[in-house]
C-alpha cells in the first residue's frame, strides 16, 4: 500500500473501497456525491463519478476526499445525465495516482462502459501477464482494469454475456457497479465476500456498498445483491442473472467488526447491534473485576457498550478522540513521533485516576497504537489496565480487498496472547474467540467444514485460490505498478 496514511493510524486494517450507482434520476451526479460522502469511511484516497446524459459520458476524478472534490456546483453541473456511477478509493493494488482513480472508463464496440470495483482479485497478476503477452495495453495499475480487458475480449453475445465470461475467469472478492449507455449493472462475487445492496428512490434504482448511502439521500433499501448475481437495471426495471455453480456464502465477517458504518445494515443485520453482541460475548468469555469499561474511540464504542451492559460495569468515555486530525497532518520528526497517539486520543484523567479499567477495541494489527493507548491510560493514573478485543487475533493477511500488513508485521502472527500482552504492557489481554464471534452473529459457532463467513484473517482459511501468491508474490496486496515497472 503506497497511499498516504496518518502516521499514527497504522494499527488498524484499512478500508477497501465504496461504490455507488444510480439510474433514472435527473440529479444523478449530486445524489452519487452524497452517497460517496456516506461511504467515505471505505476509502479516503480518491473519488470519482461518471455520468451519462443520453449522448455523452462525463467524468470527474480526483485525489482526496469527496467533500474536497465534489462540493463545487460547477463540478456537479458538468456531470449531466440521469445515470451515474461513483467510487471511493483506498488502494489495495496499484499506487495512488490519478490514472488509478475509479470509475475506470473504456470505449467498446457496443459503446462506453464505466466500472467501479470494491475488492481484490487474487489472480490479477496472472491474468494481466497473459493479456499483456496477447498485446493488450494497460493505462492503469489497478486490478479493475483487468476486468475491463476481459470484457473487451469476451465473445459473449451481449453485455451480460460478456460480464458472465469475464467473471468466470477472475478469482477473489469483488462487488462491481458498471454504467453503459442504457444500463446500470451490479455484480457480486460468487462467495459474496464484499457487500452490495439494491435501493430505490422514487423511480430510480441504486446500487451501493452499504445502506448508509441510501439513508443519506432518502432512498429505501430493497435487498442485498445475492452472491454470484449479476443485476441489470434499465428502463424495463431490474433483471437478474446468476453465475453457474453457486457456492455457500462467505461474507467478510470483518464488515461487522469494523469496516461497515455502525448505522448500516449488511446481510440483513444491524452493524451496530452486531458489534454490541460481540462485546457482550467478549464480556461473557473474559471479563475481569473492573471499575470502568472504556472504548478506544471511535470503532470500539458499540462493542464496549455491549461489554459494559453484559458485565454490569459502568461505560465511560475515558479516552477522547480528536476528530480534526487529518491523515497527512504533519510529517513527524523522531523527536515528536512518540507523542503521536495524543494527536488523535487523550485521556479523561478525572475518570481514570485510581480505577481498574477495561479498554475495548475492535482489533490489534501491529500493536503499536494499543501499546501507546495502554501507556496513556496508565499515565492518567489508572490502577489496572486490561485490554479486550472484539475480534479474534488477526494473524493472517487479507487478499480480498483489505489493506493488511504482511504476516511478519502482524503481532498475532509473531506472538501468542501472553506475548502480545507483554508487548502492549496491559495487565491482561483477551480476544473474543472465533466461536464466540459466530455466536454473536446468531450461530451456534464456527462450522469448520463449511464456515459461514470469510474469517481468513483470523483462521488462515482462505475461501478462494490465491493464484498470484502461489505464483511467487509474498505481498499481502499485490502492487501491479511494481510488477510492471
Amino acid at each position: 500500500m503506497t497511499g498516504p496514511h496518518h502516521p499514527f493510524d497504522d494499527d488498524k486494517l484499512h478500508e477497501e473501497c465504496g461504490v455507488f450507482g444510480i439510474i433514472g434520476h435527473s440529479d444523478s451526479a449530486a445524489l452519487t456525491a452524497l452517497g460517496l460522502h456516506a461511504l467515505q469511511h471505505r476509502g479516503q484516497e480518491a473519488s470519482g463519478i461518471v455520468t451519462f446524459d443520453g449522448e455523452h459520458f462525463h467524468t470527474h476524478r480526483a485525489l482526496g476526499l469527496v467533500g474536497d472534490n465534489f462540493s463545487s456546483e460547477q463540478v456537479i453541473a458538468r456531470l449531466t445525465g440521469d445515470s451515474a456511477v461513483g467510487h471511493n478509493r483506498y488502494s489495495t493494488t496499484g499506487e495512488t495516482i490519478l490514472r488509478n482513480v475509479q470509475p475506470l472508463f473504456a470505449d467498446f464496440e457496443f459503446g462506453g462502459l464505466a466500472v467501479g470495483h470494491n475488492g481484490n482479485l487474487t489472480n490479477a497478476v496472472a491474468l494481466r501477464t497473459d493479456l499483456v503477452k496477447r498485446g493488450h495495453l494497460f493505462q492503469s495499475t489497478s486490478d479493475t482494469e483487468v476486468i475491463i480487458h476481459l470484457i473487451a475480449t469476451s465473445s459473449g453475445a451481449n453485455l451480460v454475456g460478456r460480464f458472465m465470461e469475464a467473471i468466470g475467469q477472475i478469482e477473489g472478492a469483488f462487488s462491481l457497479v458498471a454504467l453503459s449507455r442504457k444500463k446500470l449493472i451490479g455484480v457480486r462475487d460468487p462467495l459474496g465476500v464484499r457487500p452490495l445492496v439494491l435501493g430505490r428512490l422514487d423511480d430510480a434504482y441504486i446500487l451501493t456498498s452499504e445502506t448508509c448511502a441510501l439513508d443519506i439521500i432518502g432512498a429505501t433499501y430493497e435487498r442485498d445483491i445475492e452472491p454470484g448475481e449479476i443485476i441489470v437495471l434499465d428502463a424495463d426495471g431490474p433483471h437478474s442473472y446468476y453465475l453457474p455453480a453457486p457456492k455457500p456464502s462467505r461474507f467478510c465477517v470483518f464488515e461487522y467488526i469494523y469496516f461497515s458504518r455502525p448505522d448500516s445494515y449488511v446481510e440483513g443485520q444491524s452493524v451496530y447491534e452486531a458489534r454490541k453482541r460481540i462485546g457482550a460475548e467478549l464480556a461473557r468469555e473474559s471479563h475481569v473485576d473492573a471499575d470502568l469499561i472504556v472504548p478506544v474511540p471511535d470503532s470500539g464504542v458499540p462493542s464496549a457498550i455491549g461489554y459494559a451492559a453484559e458485565a454490569g460495569v459502568p461505560f465511560e468515555l475515558g479516552i477522547i478522540r480528536n476528530h480534526y486530525v487529518g491523515r497527512t497532518f504533519i510529517e513527524p520528526t523522531d523527536q515528536i513521533r512518540h507523542l503521536g497517539v495524543k494527536l488523535k486520543h487523550n485521556t479523561n484523567r478525572a475518570l481514570l485516576a485510581g480505577k481498574r479499567v477495561v479498554l475495548v477495541d475492535d482489533s490489534i494489527v501491529r500493536g503499536t497504537t494499543s501499546e501507546k493507548i495502554v501507556e496513556m491510560v496508565r499515565q492518567a493514573g489508572a490502577a489496572e489496565v486490561h485490554m479486550r478485543i472484539s475480534s479474534p487475533p488477526t494473524a493472517h493477511s487479507c487478499f480480498y480487498g483489505i489493506d493488511t500488513p504482511s504476516r511478519h508485521e502482524l503481532l498475532a502472527a509473531q506472538h501468542d496472547v501472553e506475548g502480545m500482552r507483554e508487548r502492549i504492557r496491559a495487565d491482561s489481554l483477551a480476544f473474543v474467540s472465533i466461536d464466540g464471534l459466530y455466536r454473536a452473529m446468531g450461530l451456534s459457532g464456527r462450522n469448520a467444514d463449511q464456515p459461514q463467513y470469510c474469517d481468513a484473517c483470523f483462521t488462515g482459511d482462505y475461501p478462494t485460490r490465491l493464484t498470484d501468491r502461489e505464483g511467487g508474490s509474498n505481498k499481502a496486496q499485490l502492487s501491479l505498478l511494481e510488477e510492471y515497472a
